[in-house]
């Protein structure tokens, strides 16, 4: 468990501790088994356990909705958020264009990289809530399409 080294009156000894229990030390000396009986209990310290929160995204509204699509629920329609913060570079449609699955909406340059936001729903875009040149934040609703 623990070596210690000692010297007392010019002697030498070399010290293991294998257990202590209660007041109880099990130790031997120069290779010599002794068992020690303390004046008080030593509490031996514990390291503690890190216990971590599940982490949501800050783009979900609420966790406990599923994110599939229900096949009996009207397709398309919702937002596109920011998935990083970062500054808008470019916007490639308008308020009122029909917008396909995959389509290339706008690019936001988060740590000097440039990112395509894409469409991933079909739709009409109703509003776009950002412009070119804007800072936004992670989760931050970019463009609104609807049906």
């Amino acid at each position: 468990m623990k070596k210690f080294k000692f010297t007392i009156n010019g002697n030498q000894y070399e010290v293991d501790i294998n257990s202590i229990e209660d007041n109880i030390a099990q130790l031997e000396v120069n290779g010599t088994p002794y068992e020690v009986t303390l004046d008080r209990e030593i509490k031996q310290t514990k390291t503690p356990k890190l216990m971590r929160s599940v982490s949501i995204p800050s783009t979900d509204s609420h966790p406990s909705v599923a994110k599939t699509s229900n096949p009996s629920a009207p397709k398309g329609g919702g937002n596109i958020k920011s998935p990083l913060p970062g500054v808008i570079l470019d916007i490639y449609v308008k308020e009122g264009d029909q917008v396909k699955s995959g389509q290339k909406l706008l690019t936001l340059e988060a740590m000097k990289m440039e990112n395509n936001i894409e469409s991933d729903k079909d739709g009409k875009v109703v509003s776009i809530k950002a412009a070119k040149g804007d800072n936004v934040m992670e989760g931050d609703i970019l463009i609104i399409i609807g049906e």
